[in-house]
This record gives structure tokens, C-alpha cells and sequence, in this order.
């Protein structure tokens, strides 16, 4: 079987649609929406009935965070001076809510460029992140810069 042509003939019939959608009514999924299909993404994917593989999952991860590193670079160069355990901190943080929303974190940033990790630490705790979102995470986080050290689950 010639699967270039499958391939061409599925994509013709499924579309290749790069965002989550809903199977049933073609629509984009939105935060608040009411799914009436299946969860789909891709070229038909059906996300409810075989969701995604390990080897997916690894692509999407190291591909999230090359671009991740790539708004680190692009924002603030000088991140990649720190140690590698605070590299890790901010990589993370940029990871989980974008360059944009770490972005506004300008006294917790300038903490970090002056090399006053402590400051650093305690801006990351006073961050509605670390209030309501992560607060786990973002205490581990916070240890990690502080003491530029690897911090175990456990020690949170």
C-alpha cells in the first residue's frame, strides 16, 4: 500500500487541525466549552478513545521546551549565566505559564539579575502562582533558587 497517498487522502477527508477540536461540531475547544463529540487533534486523533503515545508525549515536551528556552533567550539573556539549578527554576516557570505571564514578575526578575536570590525566592512566593495556582510547586521552586540546590519532592 502506498501510505504517502493514505496519508494525502486522510488529510484531505479528516483536515489537519493543529489545535484541540470537538469531532461532532468541527469547533476549536475553548476554555468553558461543551464538548459534544470526541476530544480531536491532529488528522483525526481521537484524544478520548487513544489519547497519546509516549514517544507524542516526549516530541511535545521536548519540543515545549525549545521554545520555552527560546523566549528565555529572547527575553532575558542573561538567564543562562545562573547556575544550572536556577536555569532549571526559571526554564520551569517559563514552561508552565509562558513568557508573557513570567514576564510580569519584574521585582523577582530583577532579583535574580542582581544576584539576590533570597528576594528572588520570596517574589516567587508572594506571585498569585504561588498563592492559588502551584503553591507546591512553586515552594520547591523558591527552595531551588534559593539554595541553588536540587530540592526533593519530600522537602516540600
Amino acid at each position: 500500500m502506498d501510505l504517502a497517498k493514505l496519508r494525502a487522502q486522510l488529510v484531505e477527508h479528516e483536515a489537519l487541525r493543529l489545535r484541540a477540536y470537538d469531532d461532532k461540531t468541527g469547533k476549536e475547544l475553548r476554555p468553558g466549552m461543551k464538548l459534544e463529540g470526541n476530544l480531536t487533534i491532529g488528522v483525526g486523533h481521537n484524544l478520548n478513545a487513544r489519547g497519546i503515545s509516549d514517544d507524542v508525549s516526549a516530541l511535545i515536551l521536548e519540543e515545549d521546551i525549545i521554545i520555552a528556552k527560546a523566549g528565555l533567550d529572547g527575553a532575558f539573556p542573561w538567564w543562562s549565566s545562573m547556575s544550572e539549578v536556577r536555569q532549571r527554576v526559571l526554564l520551569e516557570m517559563c514552561f508552565a505559564m509562558g513568557i508573557t505571564r513570567l514576564s510580569k514578575f519584574k521585582n523577582t526578575l530583577a532579583a535574580m539579575v542582581a544576584g539576590r536570590y533570597d528576594d528572588a525566592a520570596r517574589g516567587m512566593l508572594a506571585s498569585l502562582w504561588a498563592r492559588e495556582q502551584a503553591p507546591k510547586r512553586a515552594r520547591r521552586l523558591a527552595k531551588m533558587m534559593r539554595e541553588d540546590r536540587e530540592v526533593p519532592q519530600s522537602e516540600v
